[in-house]
Order: C-alpha cells, then structure tokens, then sequence
C-alpha cells in the first residue's frame, strides 16, 4: 500500500515538473499567446498533456511489454524534432500564418451569399440559425443557444485549435526529455504498476501544463483587452523566442549531441 501511494506521489508531482521543461513552456507560449481567454488557454494545456501522455504511454508500454530499448540515434532524432517544430511554431506565429490557418480551417463565418445556414458567434453567444446579411435584426432572428459550458470553452476555440496543441504535445512526448517517466520504469518490475504510474505521470503533465497555460494567457488576456498592440507584441516576442530556442536546441542535438556526427551520444534528461 505505501508503495502504490508513492508511486502516485512521484509520478504526479514528476509530471507537474516536467510541465515546466523550457522547450514545453516555449512551444505552448507560442501557442497562447494569440488566446484571449483564460478558459481557452487552459484548453490548450490540457490537449498538449493529453497528446503528450498518449506517447509516453505508447513508449511506455512498449519498454515494458516487449523490453524495448532506444539508440542513441533515434532518441537523439526524436529530440531534434522538438527543435524543429519550436522553430516551425516560432515561423508560423510571426508570419501570422497561424492566424490564417486558424480561419480558413475554423472560420467564423462561410463564404456564402443569401440565404444559408451556418453556426457564428455574436456577442459572446453561438448561434445556429438560417439567414441572410441583411438588418441586425433579420441576422439573429432565430437562434438555438448551446449549453453554457459549450459556449465558453469551446465557443471560439475551431478543430485546428483543438489539433494543434494535440499534435504539439505527442512531438514533445516523443523526445527523449520525457525520460523522467521511462526511466523510473525501470525500477517498477510489476507492468500493471508501471502503467499506473505513467497514468499518473501524464496526469500531473496536464495539470501541470494547465496551470503554465493559464499563468501565460492571464497577463496577455489583461493587456489584450487594454493595449491591442502590447498583444501583438507579446505575440511577436514569443515567436522570436521560440525560433531561437529551437535553433540553439538544434545545434546542441545535431552537432553537440552527435546525430549528424559518426559519434551520437544520447543520454536521456
């Protein structure tokens, strides 16, 4: 019983800390800093957790199913793909490429003409309704309110938004920084409680990363709503961070660490 109770101790309060990881905080900053809401923020820590500890998962499992083992040349190459994306994320935002995306593949409003039906958000509320652009009045005649926690959370947050944390978060679990979690398996002989403890491990990931996402949209939400440009700004900064910590964690993998070396030396951190 004691040694159940630590090794949900452990792997949860691991998980909180591995949230913090430089590279995670970057790559999701990217991400927030075009967020106007607390509650969407907090959205997107949690997706980035759930991508996350599907791949820990996945890793796990296999490390102890089948007694995998990982080359120093992959686990350098799954690192290197975190630099690659934090540079891709870092490109996208200040091209303003991701906002693009954003509404060509989550637009709030249909490119059509007349009479149509399509959901859209007016004042802070969905509406689902057929109508023409005409007055105010003809435009939201009818509506059908979704239910409140629907309307919030999910309100302006489209399927690229949903996708893209997702995605960013199984990159991150692919890396070798997510050590931590395989590395204690090897001190947990019995599977069923090295799967409980990366459970658990994933669980303290996204409440950790959570809690990192709301800390992060709580100032931009502030000076969003005051100061337009201070967001942009924001959004700009995090952008430029992003590439350059991409580029630094690339060099030290492909030429420090080896991989494009005939000497990889991977230890996984």
């Amino acid at each position: 019983m004691n040694s159940l109770v630590a090794i949900i101790a452990i792997g949860f309060f691991l998980g909180m800390r591995h949230a913090t990881d430089p590279d995670h905080v970057v790559a999701v900053s990217t991400i927030v800093s075009r967020q106007r809401s607390v509650a969407q923020a907090a959205l997107i820590g949690v997706l980035w957790g759930l991508g996350h500890t599907l791949t820990i998962l996945a890793v796990g499992a296999g490390i102890l199913l089948f007694h995998l083992t990982i080359p120093a040349r992959a686990g350098l190459a799954m690192e290197f793909s975190v630099g690659v994306m934090l540079i891709v994320l870092g490109l996208l935002n200040l091209t303003g490429v991701l906002q693009w995306i954003s509404e060509k593949f989550a637009p709030t409003h249909p490119p059509h003409a007349g009479e149509h039906v399509h959901v859209h958000s007016h004042e802070g509320r969905l509406h689902f309704h057929a109508h023409t652009h005409g007055s105010q009045t003809a435009h939201h005649g009818e509506s059908l309110e979704p239910p409140a926690w629907l309307r919030s959370v999910f309100g302006r947050l489209g399927i690229y938004q949903a996708l893209r944390p997702l995605l960013v978060g199984i990159v991150h679990g692919l890396a070798g920084s997510a050590a931590v979690a395989l590395l204690v398996l090897g001190a947990i002989h019995n599977s069923r409680w090295g799967v409980l403890y990366l459970l658990v491990f994933g669980g303290g990931t996204i409440a950790g990363m959570m809690l990192i996402t709301v800390a992060l949209a709580l100032p931009m939400t502030l000076v969003g709503r005051r100061f337009a440009w201070m967001q942009r700004g924001l959004s700009v900064t995090s952008g430029v961070v992003s590439i350059a910590f991409g580029l630094f964690l690339s060099y030290q993998i492909g030429f420090v660490g080896g991989l494009f070396t005939s000497h990889p030396s991977w230890t996984p951190h």
